[in-house]
């Protein structure tokens, strides 16, 4: 489990740094929110779930489509607003979606997801079905109306979701504390009588043995929901691959215990370094193949503009 854990902080850091490193070559065609310093909620979730589990997630998603196996080429091709991306190129790094792997979807707006979430988990109930499903959000979602409406009607209903609050403290440049009279969102997910945890310190291995305990209940069980808030830190901007250390609304010196405490460089710790460098160099190799996979993809043709605008209903009965 060792190695599988690190091969995903890995991958998706290397991703990400990759990205950074040719954003300010204009050819990535969106906005980007990466994920560095917050892989090990993401990785320590997924890795907890079955592959016929689902996932929905934020706009900063990338950790959590690789993470629940999302095609790295289809995402890559995404970014560079491709017609071989993940959404043909009409989504962007805010909207990542692969269905074969359980990425049900990503949202540029806080929160929508939550009850996108819930109602994928209802369906899963009335069809008696064990999917479980994991719903990702940040600390601002917390003060949006449809994330209580949410979390009231899954308690209700006693649905299969685990709430993820990848709660970093900021919501764009705003302190939690500066937003919300309580810091401890764990206490609101229990005034739904929904049990909760809050993991102090990133770690990535409580946060995979913790979930898959969860989900493993909530299947044998159909105990309902459960909610996680995931203490966790982001080591770029809000938005684009720069620091932003400089800007006031945050220090340096708040992010040094995060630093220290990369979750990367502590499982690297314990792997050995044969094991180390075979996962790195073929990690290295697929991402090379990814970006070159999206460099020579061809942009989407001018009448793909109105396709995929909506979708019909499906006509579905409970078995």
């Amino acid at each position: 489990m060792l190695d599988k854990l690190y091969r995903a902080l890995y991958r998706i850091r290397r991703v990400e740094e990759e990205i950074a490193r040719i954003y300010s070559t204009d050819k990535i065609k969106s906005p980007t929110h990466l994920s560095i310093g917050q892989e090990a909620v993401a990785v320590g979730v997924c890795e907890a779930l079955r592959s016929t589990d689902v996932v929905f997630g934020t706009y900063r998603g990338h950790a959590c489509y690789l993470a629940k196996g999302g095609d790295l080429r289809k995402m890559i091709a995404e970014l560079y607003g491709k017609g071989t991306g993940c959404a043909k190129g009409k989504g962007g790094s805010m909207h990542l979606i692969d269905v074969r792997a359980g990425v049900m979807g990503t949202s540029a707006v806080v929160g929508t997801t939550i009850p996108h979430a819930v109602g994928y988990a209802y369906a899963m109930r009335l069809r008696r079905q064990d999917t479980v499903v994991v719903s990702f959000f940040g600390d601002g979602a917390i003060e949006e109306g449809v994330f209580h409406e949410s979390m009231n009607f899954a308690a209700l209903r006693r649905l299969p979701i685990i709430f993820v609050c990848e709660n970093n403290s900021y919501a764009i440049h705003a302190h939690q504390l500066a937003r919300q009279p309580a810091s401890n969102i764990v206490e609101r997910a229990r005034t739904y009588l929904i049990p909760a945890e809050r993991i102090e310190d990133n770690d990535v291995l409580r946060i995979y043995g913790l979930v898959k305990a969860a989900a493993d209940e909530i299947r044998s069980k159909q105990s309902g929901p459960r909610f996680f808030e995931c203490m966790t830190y982001r080591w770029k901007e809000h938005v684009g691959p720069g620091d932003d250390f400089d800007r006031g609304y945050r220090s340096i010196s708040e992010a040094q215990p995060w630093f220290a405490n990369d979750q990367l460089k502590r499982l690297e710790s314990l792997l050995g370094p044969q094991v180390r460098e075979r996962i790195m160099g073929e990690v290295e190799v697929e991402i090379a193949q990814a970006f070159q996979f999206a460099e020579s993809s061809s942009f989407p043709a001018e009448e793909e503009l109105y396709t995929d605008v909506f979708g019909e209903a499906a006509q579905w009965t409970a078995s």
